[in-house]
């Protein structure tokens, strides 16, 4: 695999077999092998590179490389046909990834599988990053009630009179995260163009002036049985933390789970990120598994 095979744009015959191979690894491993932004990218022209592996007139593998910048590294994510492993596809394509990012690359592992800690070891990564997934049950264990705060109300999404406030709230929150903090509008014009986005599963935390102070966005999947809800994305403006925004805004959207009927929820946050890790525990939430940044140093 040479640089000319890298391409930033997919025809639809491609987008297609690419989202099968996804599907297909999904299954067979229990877990996504890549990121939502990574199933986003794949029909939508950016800066992100493709680079696809044939067998036969068949694809078998597939990398998805986001370019780096002046403050975060390039980041790959690298699908397998489960059939076509074992065979150096799965390296090729991390080695032709790191190699096309640059100094620092990181390759991600969904699940930290034994497939990827074997490539991995065989190519000397480490470490860089740590993605917990953790999970709790909506129904053995009450949620907490919602908190009445004279100072805050709750509402849903008013659709697009909603976005550039969910934009400011969004990337001030995340200025410091390498996938979420550089949202743009069309980021969240594709999410709002997907199956399972819902405008009352969209909760904002306003003041008086109905200025959003932070947002809590669930979403269900209904791509795996039995269905499962996720705490999606939970944003407080970081000029107004420390008043228990964040919680109330979970709470909020756990107890609307719940009550579409879901037995249990997931959520993503950073392992280091231990004031987080520490609200969401006493929140009833356990580490389920855990993804993996690797890079070649």
């Amino acid at each position: 695999m040479t640089a000319a095979d890298w391409t930033t744009t997919l025809d639809d015959a491609a987008v297609v077999r690419v989202r099968e191979l996804i599907a297909a690894a999904s299954k067979a491993d229990g877990t996504a092998p890549v990121s939502e932004q990574v199933v986003l990218s794949l029909a939508h022209t950016s800066d992100t590179r493709h680079l696809v592996r044939s067998v036969d007139g068949r694809i078998v593998g597939y990398a998805n490389l986001v370019p780096g910048t002046a403050d975060h590294p390039a980041m790959t994510e690298v699908v397998v046909a489960p059939d076509a492993r074992g065979n150096g596809v799965g390296g090729d394509l991390v080695t032709a990834a790191l190699g096309a990012g640059g100094t620092g690359a990181r390759v991600w592992a969904h699940g930290n599988l034994a497939p990827a800690r074997a490539v991995a070891s065989r190519l000397g990564l480490s470490t860089a990053r740590e993605l917990l997934q953790m999970r709790r049950s909506l129904w053995s264990t009450p949620l907490p009630e919602i908190d009445v705060r004279e100072d805050v109300s709750i509402r849903t999404y008013r659709r697009n009179a909603d976005d550039t406030e969910i934009l400011r709230v969004n990337n001030a929150a995340f200025d410091w995260h390498p996938e979420q903090g550089n949202w743009t509008a069309d980021d969240i014009s594709a999410r709002r163009a997907e199956p399972w986005f819902d405008p009352n599963g969209l909760f904002l935390a306003v003041d008086s002036a109905d200025r959003v102070m932070g947002f809590h966005w669930t979403k269900v999947h209904t791509e795996v049985e039995p269905h499962i809800g996720e705490v999606y994305v939970v944003a407080v403006d970081p000029n107004i933390h420390g008043k228990g925004l964040g919680r109330l805004l979970t709470v909020a959207g756990l107890r609307y789970l719940r009550d579409r009927g879901l037995a249990n929820v997931l959520l993503y946050t950073e392992a280091d990120n231990a004031a987080a890790v520490h609200v969401y525990r006493k929140l009833g939430f356990e580490t389920h598994y855990t993804d993996v940044a690797y890079t070649a140093g």
